[in-house]
């Protein structure tokens, strides 16, 4: 069985606040699970989200390039 985390356990995991896990799951912008009552998140998603927004780095040559485009 997968493990699946309370939102608490989520912004843990996600070093955010307990709010910001709310207000993904109000506005969708994350998978959720209901059980009951409880709202329950799957480590799978989270990491999905966590990875989804990750920013490559510039190497020197794009910088400059980058730079060039902007002027």
């Amino acid at each position: 069985m997968k493990k699946c985390y309370t939102v608490e356990e989520a912004a843990e995991y996600l070093g955010t606040g307990v709010r910001f896990v709310r207000r993904l799951i109000a506005e969708r912008r994350i998978p959720f699970h209901k059980v009951g009552k409880y709202v329950r998140l799957d480590i799978d998603d989270l990491e999905a989200f966590a990875s989804a927004g990750r920013v490559e780095a510039f190497d020197r040559a794009s910088v400059r390039r980058y730079v060039r485009r902007a002027s």
